[in-house]
């Protein structure tokens, strides 16, 4: 039988919601495997989740930087929330943002760029600080709007958008509305802007989900298809920017933001591309036991 830990089934419960002893036995039919025991979980009808969400941990700032048809975004870490309020360490912040915007937003060769300074705000600061990633987003005629969430500073937050719009309309009303549209990004958090770009392997794990899940009602073939599309189109509504209602109205698909739009602007308007970073989103930090710290502390005493 595979053996699993109590960290494994802790971090099951917290991603899915289920019991502690279904958590044990989807690790155990899985072999351990996490993404298949949330997906057992699920089609059992246990998990309290309909999605794996990123934890979020490690402290720091996003920051942004745009310039016209252009713009730049970039995560730098640090160990605590104090520090990311640190003038010095929201200045090394604005100084890659730029950097990005100006040079590209490969994140080794940023890194590269600005290891001397990261360097010395370490020394200065005392605390590790680390450069985890960065993007850059551009069209040839519109705008890249941009919206920090959270905001400690100009330009930096603990969320940050990206938003990309081609368009010949008017610049100024092209802004605003990207500006709205950007702000739903940061409450919604699509994965697309369209179904067609929608991960192929997610959307088959999807489908799987919801098979398996149909066929226990013992419905007729036709009607459990037609099931399993309706599923897969709540699912779009979930995850694709397009598909999405509006979170200012609370009823308008953003397609039709986006259409509507066009009148006022005066001329086509096309969401070409969007980011949207979380700080520490994914990162798990590590968390002690402080009892076993003292244990520990005790004994080497």
């Amino acid at each position: 039988m595979t053996q699993v830990n109590a960290e494994q089934i802790k971090n099951l419960r917290e991603t899915t919601g289920a019991g502690m002893l279904d958590c044990r036995k989807a690790l155990i039919e899985n072999n351990g495997n996490m993404d298949a025991a949330v997906d057992w979980l699920r089609k059992k009808g246990l998990s309290a989740a309909a999605k794996k969400s990123g934890r979020i941990a490690a402290e720091g700032l996003v920051a942004v930087a745009t310039s016209g048809n252009k713009g730049a975004m970039i995560e730098l870490n640090s160990e605590t929330d104090f520090v990311a309020k640190n003038d010095q360490f929201q200045a090394l912040a604005k100084q890659i943002a730029e950097k990005a915007l100006k040079d590209g937003s490969d994140t080794d060769s940023l890194k590269a760029a600005t290891e001397a300074d990261v360097v010395k705000a370490i020394a200065t600061i005392g605390e590790n600080i680390s450069l985890r990633r960065a993007a850059q987003l551009g069209v040839s005629k519109g705008i890249v709007a941009s919206y920090v969430h959270s905001a400690t500073a100009p330009g930096m937050g603990k969320i940050g958008i990206l938003l990309a719009l081609e368009s010949e309309g008017n610049a100024e009303k092209l802004s605003q509305l990207g500006k709205q549209i950007a702000m739903h990004i940061a409450a919604s958090r699509p994965e697309a802007v369209t179904t067609a770009e929608v991960d192929a392997a997610k959307l088959e794990r999807e489908r799987n989900v919801y098979r398996e899940q149909a066929a226990a009602s013992g419905k007729p073939a036709d009607v459990i298809e037609k099931m399993i599309e309706g599923r897969v189109r709540k699912y779009y509504e979930e995850v694709v920017l397009m598909e999405q209602v509006f979170v200012v109205d609370g009823k308008t698909k953003i397609s039709q933001v986006v259409a509507d739009a066009a009148k006022d602007v005066g001329a086509p308007v096309k969401i070409t591309g969007f980011v949207r970073f979380q700080v520490g989103e994914g990162i798990e930090k590590q968390q002690g036991d402080f009892a076993a710290e003292v244990a520990a502390a005790a004994g080497a005493a």
